[in-house]
């Protein structure tokens, strides 16, 4: 659903807005981010991070929390992909320690942009040897 609904959401502004918020949504649904984990990852507030995952609150295009959650969800897509669709071993590789990452869980490096960025490239990288 997140990789047919992203591709056609060449519409409208709104409806852009209503797929890439949607796509978010499940992303961290998929991956169990708690509402704390999301809030800090694409820079929105806990009440707005609530909305967002009750359909309640649309991300702004073009906004920070826009790129932010675009980001996200290439995290999710591509480590989805290079897991066979099991989100049971792509939320245990976000989660637990990993060289690349300093020993820390790519959770937690997610929460900063630049943390972001590496953790999408890292498994890009890794998805295209595959």
């Amino acid at each position: 659903m997140l990789k047919t609904e992203i591709a056609t959401a060449s519409g409208s502004a709104g409806q852009r807005a209503r797929v890439l918020t949607q796509a978010v949504a499940q992303t961290a649904r998929r991956l169990k981010l708690k509402t704390t984990e999301l809030t800090a990852i694409i820079g929105i507030s806990q009440p707005t991070a609530s909305r967002l995952l009750n359909a309640k609150f649309q991300l702004a295009e073009g906004g920070k929390s826009w790129e932010l959650g675009t980001h996200l969800v290439r995290l999710y897509r591509s480590l989805s992909s290079m897991v066979g669709g099991n989100d049971e071993l792509a939320r245990a590789w976000l989660r637990s320690p990993n060289q690349a990452f300093g020993g820390r869980a790519p959770v937690d490096q997610i929460r900063s942009v630049e943390g972001l960025v590496h953790a999408c490239d890292y498994v890009d990288a890794h998805r295209a040897r595959v």
